[in-house]
């Protein structure tokens, strides 16, 4: 009785632990790297100017001088290479000078916001029109249509501007592709990398703490000092 226990048990864990070791390794590894790495790096910031330049301007025409037409339901003013513009409904974009409508930001425009944004020392490679992107792609769940900015870098670093209105939203390079990398294999989000409440990973976990426990319990009914304590125990009842 006690040595088929034992075996089961035993046999449980050392099952228990080859289905799920892959993803352990994958745990611990992409963990190691999160506690070992600076999360401001991997954002970025080290291309970044430190101080962005901010605009103030003048002489701005009314909202109310542009398309009467358009029912604005929101506003923002946004400077498109130290020239003000006016945002509106998250669709338009207006001159906020002379009420002119923009269509869009062209390449050269976005060459320029990349470069006001990073730092001088930064040489372009080129650039790229993104329309679409998958759900593992840098840019996923951004706004499109979209410049991306590459430069020449050991990092290989892109700047993504959103086409419509000028905004510089992301820079993405080697180390914050390794995060996300990594990052896929600790979320086991394996179809968009950001899903904590996927099944995979709900599984796998209910079966890491199964193994866990058989660990203990294999130390349990093998352990001479845990065995000869709870005979004791027994006795002194």
């Amino acid at each position: 009785m006690k040595r088929n226990r034992n075996f089961y048990i035993r046999k449980s864990h050392r099952y228990l632990g080859l289905f799920i070791g892959i993803q352990f390794i994958g745990w611990t590894l992409s963990g190691l790297y999160f506690s070992w790495t600076d999360i401001d790096e991997i954002h970025g910031d080290q291309f970044l100017h430190e101080h962005v330049m901010r605009h103030s301007s003048q002489n701005l025409i009314s909202p109310a001088r542009l398309d009467s037409t358009l029912g604005i339901s929101s506003l923002e003013l946004i400077h498109i290479n130290h020239q003000p513009h006016y945002w509106v409904n998250d669709s338009l974009l207006f001159n906020a000078l002379t009420g002119q409508n923009k269509k869009g930001i062209s390449e050269e425009e976005s060459v320029e916001i990349a470069r006001n944004h990073l730092v001088d020392n930064l040489k372009v490679l080129k650039t790229e029109w993104v329309t679409e992107t998958s759900s593992h792609h840098e840019y996923r769940g951004r706004p499109l249509p979209a410049w991306a900015v590459h430069f020449e870098h050991p990092d290989n670093p892109v700047a993504y501007i959103d086409a419509s209105n000028g905004r510089f939203e992301r820079v993405r390079h080697s180390n914050w592709r390794w995060f996300d990398f990594l990052w896929m294999f600790h979320t086991m989000d394996y179809a968009g990398r950001d899903n904590f409440n996927n099944w995979l990973l709900r599984i796998f976990s209910v079966f890491g703490l199964f193994t866990v426990l058989s660990g203990f319990a294999l130390f349990a009914v093998s352990s001479k000092t845990f065995i000869k304590f709870t005979s004791n125990l027994k006795k002194r009842k």
